[in-house]
């Protein structure tokens, strides 16, 4: 049986959905989707303690058929621990309500009402949820050779909202006496999180792209 759609609104939407799903799919960098699991049991924290930096932020980018918006998130504190110049644990905060928009920097009016929307319970509802966290649970060396920027393989769990999931981040580690830096371009599914706007059924949640791109850029040092 087939079901007549009477109104030109849904049948926008319904066409808004198919078109999401060929953007997401001719946009999607599978090549850094990283493999999400269950929570896990966070790694032990024996070694030299580093303190995350000040300046090390989150830039994310969100995708829709009209194009995407891009901005940060600054981490707000953290620790990493290194034993024998490896890091072995750790974990950082991130500071949800810092949430700044840059590709609409030049119109205030749209920026301040993106941030308000993405800061609402349509999605991180920053009023509940200030902060979310990445707590380290392993470390393992890259063995894929095709990933040359990668050096290490860090899982953590990562605690949006009131969600917890593992997931496998392929990042680049330097450490030295003194300093550590990691650096990371990644996806996740955003919906594994419960992020959907107005709920996973709702055909305005399915023209939002459900991967969304993060790079980490963070710095460290000893105390």
């Amino acid at each position: 049986m087939f079901v007549k759609i009477k109104t030109n609104k849904m049948r926008r939407l319904i066409f808004l959905a198919i078109a999401a799903s060929s953007f997401a799919a001719c946009n999607s960098n599978s090549a850094n989707k990283v493999e999400t699991t269950e929570k896990q049991t966070a790694a032990s924290t024996d070694g030299t303690a580093y303190a995350v930096d000040s300046t090390s932020t989150i830039t994310w980018t969100g995708s829709k058929p009209t194009g995407k918006h891009t901005g940060t998130f600054k981490i707000s504190a953290g620790t990493f621990n290194v034993k024998d110049g490896v890091l072995t644990g750790g974990n950082f905060i991130i500071n949800i309500n810092s949430l700044n928009n840059e590709d609409l920097a030049k119109d205030a009016e749209s920026k301040a009402k993106l941030e308000g929307h993405l800061k609402s319970p349509d999605f991180f509802d920053v009023a509940k949820y200030p902060t979310a966290k990445f707590e380290i649970t392993a470390v393992e060396l890259n063995t894929d050779t095709t990933k040359k920027d990668v050096t290490h393989i860090i899982k953590g769990n990562l605690t949006l909202k009131d969600s917890t999931k593992n997931i496998a981040i392929p990042a680049r580690v330097t450490i030295d006496a003194k300093t550590l830096s990691a650096n990371a371009t990644f996806s996740i599914d955003r919906t594994l999180w419960g992020m959907n706007y107005k709920g996973p059924d709702n055909p305005q949640d399915w023209i939002i792209a459900k991967s969304v791109d993060l790079k980490l850029n963070l710095t460290a040092a000893t105390k």
